[in-house]
């Protein structure tokens, strides 16, 4: 067998030992109280509420286990603002633990995304984005758009 043979033969070789990879699979999680139709929420932050709990939280559904958590956020005004966040996992047995805190300042109509890796011997079953804050109330008045996604 001559060189260009056996080099031939070795590459065909190391091509069938080598493992496919496997491509991730994420799906979209449900919003708490959403109607259904879609998964991606759009909310205008509003002022802190003097007689109760303002809309600044948006919890996601999670109905099975996921290795890791896509977090998605776009700035929907059209002009730029400074957006506080927060998000958590939160767990089948009442504790949470933040994933994100800052101030996030994209580009009106472009946004980001975070991964957040799953937390070993937890059950998620929720996952929280917080956009809104007393300490930030220059945000009110700005939409956005947020969604969540489940990988494996």
């Amino acid at each position: 067998m001559g060189p260009t043979a056996l080099l031939g033969l070795t590459v065909a070789l190391a091509a069938l030992g080598a493992a496919p990879a496997r491509a991730e699979r994420c799906e979209f999680l449900a919003p708490v109280g959403g109607d259904g139709t879609t998964p991606i929420v759009t909310k205008t932050i509003g002022p802190g509420n003097p007689l109760g709990r303002p809309n600044w939280n948006t919890d996601f559904f999670v109905t099975k286990p996921y290795a890791s958590y896509k977090l998605f956020f776009t700035a929907d005004s059209s002009v730029s603002a400074t957006y506080p966040l927060q998000a958590y996992l939160k767990f089948s047995d009442g504790s949470n633990l933040r994933v994100a805190d800052g101030n996030f300042t994209p580009t009106p109509g472009t946004g980001g995304a975070k991964r957040v890796p799953a937390v070993p011997g937890k059950l998620v079953n929720q996952v929280n984005i917080k956009v809104g804050s007393t300490n930030n109330m220059a945000a009110t008045g700005f939409t956005y758009r947020i969604s969540v996604q489940g990988c494996n």
